[in-house]
């Protein structure tokens, strides 16, 4: 008895969308190129520069750190509650975007971590950083 065999059908490859995407593409071009040349058509000479540069410097984030103990370090000073509000506000005043990065260590009592945080806010400071590690291993 014969076995019936079906043929193999041979894949094929649909074109279609790939030459949408294309056409899209050269009109996307076309137009873009237009647009340049119509800013070209002013005579205007714009000026160069050398070498551009930030006319100033974003400051470098000021880094509190917590200690075991529960005091507050910033820049190898020791600083109570009053002294890091007033380092905040002057911070503040000087750049209104100011980062500040809290490191707290592990076994720092929470309260000292609740303090600095609420320097910022007293300051003004919105963009409060918390440190951490990230131990490679654990599930997210």
């Amino acid at each position: 008895m014969p076995l019936r065999t079906e043929s193999i059908e041979e894949p094929n490859l649909n074109l279609t969308p790939m030459i949408d995407i294309v056409f899209l593409l050269i009109i996307f071009f076309m137009v873009g190129a237009k647009f340049t040349e119509l800013e070209r058509q002013y005579g205007v000479q714009l000026p160069t520069v050398a070498d551009p540069a930030p006319l100033t410097s974003l400051p470098d984030p000021i880094y509190v750190n917590i200690h075991s103990d529960g005091s507050i370090q910033v820049d190898d000073r020791t600083l109570g509650g009053p002294e890091l509000d007033l380092l905040l506000r002057a911070a503040r005043q000087r750049y209104a975007e100011q980062t500040v990065v809290i490191r707290g260590d592990g076994s720092a009592p929470y309260q000292a971590v609740m303090d600095v945080l609420a320097s910022c806010n007293r300051a003004g400071l919105k963009n409060v950083n918390m440190a951490y590690r990230l131990q490679l291993g654990e599930p997210r």
